[in-house]
């Protein structure tokens, strides 16, 4: 049994959706428009690609989706990895880590929007809704409105799921096929916002089931109000929220500024009072700024690039070493990161348990790299794609600066990578369910805490056609992810995991580059803000003096 206490979120509201286009429906007002006392203005470095959080992956989305309308039965604790109760009070684990039964917070209820008014509060059949929408391809909702749930499949759920149970309303069972002693810290994260059975069914009697990604009803602290893409998102405090003693402002606005150099100048006005991925020179700046303050976190992060393992000639081992072993890390902490960050070998952070400290990287030798593609059969080289990504990261400041100093490592080599970007919405979809690049600049902040985030969701078989943009499926590598579910132990499975990143290092689906450090900056009149080891942004806890 585990008992804790669960922490606020922040909401959203109504879009429709034509094509792949979002239209306002309610007339959206300008940033100054919302100048009142207890209004935080959060400076975003991108429109979301929709609400609804179990179609996503992205903080950008989670922001404005999950950290937002949305609660999850268990939560992380703000500003920690420690589990806390959410729409769940209390949960039970069976001793073989296959049955996990949740009981439920009495009295909550889903917000009120101008699309919909409930007339019951939560209860059990929200839950079977939510989980059972996304792991049964029949269910009538999924087949009205087919979808797919990237986190969901990328862990793997869609397969060992066996049953979601109603035991009562207030009591929800789930039953795994095998073994999984990390579900309850999975379920705590974003894909798995518990939303409204009894919307879904409106939504689905009115022939509009597509309205739950933009018109979101969820039981969090915000209600959306309106939203205009690529200008604002603005929220209201949820008057029926049933954890009021966590949110202490009135409204809350999004106001979408991609150039960061614009947010920086935004936050350093008093136009927003916190802001998306700083630059590392805006840190300097902000500190001699009387009116900013700059937090700062260790960084639970990784930025790579990714090699397409099912494009030729990214499928030869030899290749990707070469492309690996050409690569200047050092000068892209200088240039990239300012000297922001440190030079990654592993797969995951030191911060994270389980980390294995005895991973080398081979030395950077552009000849040697030569010789290794002689061998591979490409003497000459070759051309790829190399993808940049057009928004900043909490792992990435610079995406098209880091491409461009790759670019110029493989030359050396003989590779000509063409670089290629996208609208961050296009890339990812590109990417993760389609598969069109060859190397990719792409990266991870951790979402749970546990070392299976970082190998199992961003390497496993079963992401191939999610997170894991390597398309990288290695069997002796499963199969010490597929051992380590099964074991509470934490040293048995930092030794299962230890093997597991050998594999990765020998095999080289990606090439790590930098673990960034964490900072965030915020007008000196914001209080109660907390860095997330998590990364994205929570919206709990605000206050202003």
């Amino acid at each position: 049994m585990i008992r804790s206490r669960r922490l606020a979120r922040t909401a959203f509201n109504p879009v429709c959706a034509l094509g792949a286009a979002f239209v306002l429906s309610i007339g959206a007002l300008p940033v100054d428009a919302f100048a009142a006392s207890k209004t935080v203005v959060f400076c975003s470095e991108g429109s979301p690609a929709g609400f609804d959080s179990a179609q996503y992956t992205t903080s950008t989305d989670f922001d404005a989706g999950a950290h937002a309308v949305y609660d999850t039965l268990v939560e992380f604790k703000r500003g920690s990895l420690d589990l806390v109760p959410g729409l769940a009070d209390t949960w039970d684990e069976a001793p073989d880590a296959k049955s996990f039964t949740f009981h439920l917070r009495h009295g909550v209820k889903f917000q009120s929007t101008a699309w919909f008014k409930p007339t019951r509060d939560f209860n059990a059949d929200d839950v079977l809704f939510t989980f059972k929408r996304m792991i049964d391809p029949n269910d009538a909702f999924q087949k009205a409105h087919p979808v797919s749930f990237p986190y969901l499949t990328d862990l793997g759920y869609d397969k060992n799921i066996a049953s979601v149970d109603k035991l009562d309303d207030y009591t929800v069972r789930f039953t795994l096929k095998t073994p999984d002693v990390v579900f309850v810290r999975n379920i705590a994260m974003e894909f798995a916002s518990i939303l409204s059975a009894e919307y879904a069914a409106q939504l689905l009697k009115q022939g509009h089931t597509e309205n739950i990604n933009t018109q979101p009803v969820g039981t969090g602290p915000f209600i959306l109000r309106d939203y205009q893409k690529d200008a604002t998102i603005r929220y209201d405090a949820n008057p029926t929220f049933w954890n009021k003693k966590d949110v202490h402002i009135d409204k809350l606005v999004f106001a979408i500024t991609p150039d960061a150099s614009v947010r920086m100048q935004k936050l350093a006005n008093g136009d927003c009072q916190l802001t998306s991925f700083a630059r590392p020179t805006d840190i300097q700046t902000a500190r001699k700024n009387p009116n900013l303050t700059v937090l700062s976190g260790v960084g639970f992060n990784v930025a790579y690039v990714g090699y397409n393992t099912q494009h030729k000639p990214l499928d030869n081992v030899l290749v990707r070493r070469a492309l690996d072993m050409a690569v200047d890390k050092q000068a892209i902490i200088k240039t990239v990161y300012e000297g922001a960050a440190t030079v990654a070998a592993n797969p995951m952070p030191p911060s994270q348990w389980s980390f294995n400290p005895n991973l080398k990287d081979a030395p950077r030798d552009p000849a040697k790299a030569r010789e290794l593609l002689k061998e591979a059969g490409f003497p000459n080289g070759f051309s790829i794609t190399l993808w940049a990504m057009p928004v900043q990261r909490g792992y990435n400041p610079n995406a098209k600066l880091m491409a461009q100093l790759i670019q110029s490592d493989w030359a050396k080599i003989g590779v000509k990578a063409n670089i290629v970007s996208y609208e961050w919405a296009e890339y990812n979809k590109r990417a993760k369910q389609d598969g069109e690049h060859d190397a990719i600049l792409y990266g991870w902040m951790g979402d749970n805490g546990d070392p299976d985030n970082w190998l199992g969701t961003t390497l496993g078989c079963d992401a191939v056609h999610g997170s894991n943009v390597a398309k990288w499926c290695n069997r002796t590598f499963d199969d010490l992810l597929a051992k380590a579910r099964l074991i509470p132990d934490q040293k048995a499975r930092t030794s299962l995991y230890e093997q597991a990143q050998v594999v990765f290092k020998d095999q080289v689906p990606y090439t790590p580059i930098a673990y960034a450090n964490a900072y965030q900056l915020v007008s000196k009149h914001l209080k109660g803000y907390e860095i997330s080891p998590l990364g994205g942004h929570r919206f709990d806890g605000l206050t202003l003096d």
